[in-house]
């Protein structure tokens, strides 16, 4: 019996070798993970690194989820491009392919000051797949058996001319024009058994269902959650899901969303995947008031790396499960088109769910709103702090202030702690 999966990354409507041993059992193929995971790789750690707990793509950093790669390398990836016998693809594999590279690997490498490196090789023909595409029902809430169904005769259809021994992250891209293809079901499938393939597990698939062009950024989404990153979204309870999505984060991190105008990930994120050093995260939990420099996240890195002591993140400690986390966004790298520039507030939650609102910003500018033409959600599009702005955070006691800028473009903040009242 095939179970369930809660969906990843669905998003919102847009504007020659023997064949290999596939898969041993179908048996509880498809599901998604709420187990912590076995750790790896444990941080230094400290008072301000929440733990890592059951919540599925828990927001916790102080080990790594060894189930999931971790971009701090080089990794592999292997592009698939299939075909029904429905349908005559309209476009060729390589005009596929440059809809989503080198785009998807620059984002990274921007993302991530160059410290990891995202390999992608697109394989050069269409490969059959047995089945029509309308057999197997595609569509955003795909019906689990369908949906094992097309991952099974998808790697088996590959495997004779593919090997996945070779790779680290797998591509499913179905051909666009297909009848059954639903332009809305494109998500990361998880296993709680892997599949296996040429002698290594499959432990998920990125499937990729998207118009000619796709969506902005849409693999970049993708592969986040394969490095153990949340939806930051908030999926509306309307059955034709016409509601609100971007409430949470607004335009901030494009695991909130694709269409973002500051699609950088937050430094949270970029602390728990390794790209920033605990030497560039300020730790704040005592009473009392402190002033910080704080560097502007996308800003690229001092010449010597290694040297970049700058701080570009400053997180509050605030409770058991929860921190404030401040961080200055500004035009540069994957944010060259943010709305306002400034120093953006956000609550990071380390037991809530994906999908369920584990980061949270918080807006510096409640009674105002921005860029109603190009935001996701205007409301939050002004939400980080200018020069001489304040924010309270009432229920965790904290203030941030913004007092000036210093001669070299960083922003000087004081961040004031109290104790937190009955």
């Amino acid at each position: 019996m095939v179970r369930p999966q809660v969906p990843e990354g669905v998003h919102r409507p847009s504007r020659l070798r023997p064949a290999g041993a596939v898969l041993t059992c179908l048996s509880a193929l498809i599901t998604t993970s709420v187990l912590a995971g076995p750790a790896a790789a444990a941080r230094a750690g400290g008072p301000c690194d929440l733990e890592r707990t059951g919540a599925h793509h828990s927001e916790g950093l102080d080990s790594w989820n060894s189930r999931y790669p971790r971009p701090a390398h080089a990794l592999n990836a292997v592009m698939v491009f299939l075909r029904f016998p429905d349908a005559k693809p309209k476009v060729t594999p390589d005009r596929l392919a440059a809809d989503h590279t080198p785009a998807t690997a620059d984002f990274f490498k921007r993302s991530s000051y160059g410290k990891f490196g995202l390999r992608v090789h697109p394989f050069k023909n269409w490969i059959t797949m047995p089945q029509a595409s309308t057999a197997y029902a595609i569509q955003r809430d795909w019906n689990s058996g369908r949906r094992a169904a097309y991952l099974r005769d998808a790697i088996a259809a590959a495997d004779p001319r593919v090997d996945f021994a070779r790779y680290d992250i797998v591509y499913l891209v179905a051909d666009p024009d297909a009848p059954g293809v639903d332009a809305d079901a494109t998500k990361v499938v998880n296993f709680e058994r892997p599949l296996r393939a040429d002698g290594i597990d499959l432990r998920r698939l990125v499937t990729v269902f998207e118009h000619h062009p796709p969506d902005r950024n849409v693999l970049a989404h993708e592969t986040g959650h394969v490095f153990d990153l949340p939806d930051l979204y908030h999926r509306p309870k309307d059955t034709d899901n016409s509601g609100e999505w971007d409430t949470y984060v607004g335009d901030w991190d494009l695991m909130g969303s694709q269409f973002g105008l500051a699609p950088d990930p937050f430094g949270w994120h970029k602390w728990k995947l390794g790209w920033l050093s605990d030497r560039q995260v300020a730790c704040d939990r005592a009473l009392g008031s402190r002033r910080y420099t704080l560097h502007p996240l996308a800003a690229p890195t001092a010449r010597r790396r290694a040297a970049d002591t700058r701080t570009r993140l400053v997180v509050v400690r605030t409770g058991p499960t929860t921190a404030l986390a401040i961080e200055a966004r500004e035009r540069y790298g994957n944010d060259a088109h943010v709305c306002t520039e400034g120093v953006l507030v956000y609550r990071v939650h380390n037991d809530t769910a994906s999908g369920d609102g584990p980061i949270q910003v918080l807006d510096g500018h409640p009674a105002s709103s921005a860029c109603w033409n190009e935001s996701v959600y205007p409301a939050l599009a002004d939400a980080p702090l200018g020069v001489g702005d304040s924010l309270s955070a009432k229920d965790e006691a904290v203030r941030v202030t913004v007092t000036g800028r210093t001669t070299g473009g960083a922003w000087s903040i004081k961040v004031t702690r109290r104790e937190l009242g009955p």
